[in-house]
């Protein structure tokens, strides 16, 4: 379990990069920087699989690639979207409120899937993790209060945040069950197909808008204009290669070595370091409550991987 805890904690390393890449290329639409990502991951892992892509296609079940479209499409595509559109309708404040509760809600979506620990022994961690996640969205709702919104346009926000996160939490959920019933693929292959069919799908929904574009500026003036291209590609690409090729892989190995329940709380590992690297990138220090928040999370999650051990202790002869 030690190792499928550590590989939890550098996936969310990694996948807190999300939350800085949109800060640098606000310029650009959330279609436009969820298809730029998607289809640069879709071109790595195809580098990747390039090799041995025909054995691997030889080996896909009609099972396989309805898993691989419906994860691409809830785990990636539908999901960064939604988000991306409940953060610019409803505001940060909102929508982390909403999203910030994956953990608490695949927790108690899986608790009844096999290796599960009962909700009873779960309860004083999870209340902890809640407390954490309150603290973020009080510390939020606090410095936001200033910024007004119609209340039409904050309730269409708070619906595409309540889509982002039933998204991920069944996309968490159906990937692990899925890995565990499926043992016929590595959490590499799995990782590198579901890089390709993200990226496929992307490719496929580009061509489809791509009309629609309006005209762009590019060079000197498209920098000049926010809209930098190169920027563009060389975020997406790494953003691609660290969150989604090694990340994901990370994850994949995390969700068969652990309990659903215990990869519910992993996932809060994301929202730390997406703290951090947000103080790191706007180079100021944590408020209190950010403090707070960070201090509760970490004793949450740390409380919930001592539940999960001492489950897993054998029974007394």
């Amino acid at each position: 379990m030690g190792n499928g805890v550590l590989c939890g904690l550098l996936a969310g390393a990694l996948w807190g990069m999300v939350f800085i890449v949109p800060e640098i290329l606000a310029a650009f639409s959330p279609l436009e920087m969820a298809l730029g990502r998607y289809a640069a991951y879709g071109a790595i892992a195809l580098g990747l699989m390039a090799p041995r892509l025909s054995s691997l296609l030889q080996r896909l079940e009609r099972s396989d690639y309805a898993a691989l479209v419906r994860h691409a499409l809830a785990g990636n595509l539908v999901y960064y979207m939604l988000l991306a559109l409940g953060v610019k309708l409803a505001g940060v404040a909102p929508t982390s409120l909403i999203v910030g509760l994956l953990p608490v809600v695949v927790t108690l979506m899986g608790h009844k899937d096999h290796g599960a620990v009962p909700l009873r022994d779960l309860a004083m961690p999870l209340l902890v993790v809640a407390a954490g996640i309150a603290c973020i969205n009080v510390d939020v709702f606090m410095h936001a209060h200033a910024a007004g919104a119609s209340l039409w346009r904050t309730l269409a926000g708070l619906v595409c945040a309540s889509g982002a996160l039933l998204c991920w939490s069944w996309y968490s959920l159906d990937n692990a069950r899925y890995l565990k019933r499926n043992p016929h693929f590595s959490s590499a292959e799995w990782s590198a197909l579901y890089g390709l069919s993200s990226g496929a799908i992307a490719l496929a929904i580009a061509l489809a808008v791509l009309p629609f574009f309006h005209a762009d500026v590019t060079g000197a003036a498209g920098a000049a204009s926010g809209r930098d291209w190169t920027l563009f590609w060389i975020a997406n690409t790494l953003l691609a290669l660290g969150a989604s090729v090694i990340g994901n892989h990370l994850w994949n190995i995390a969700s068969r070595r652990v309990a659903v329940t215990l990869s519910g709380q992993l996932i809060l590992f994301e929202t730390l370091f997406a703290l951090l690297y947000g103080f790191i990138y706007k180079q100021q220090l944590p408020r209190p409550l950010e403090i707070a928040a960070i201090v509760l999370l970490v004793a949450g999650v740390a409380w919930s991987v001592r539940v999960h051990a001492m489950d897993e202790r054998p029974a007394p002869p």
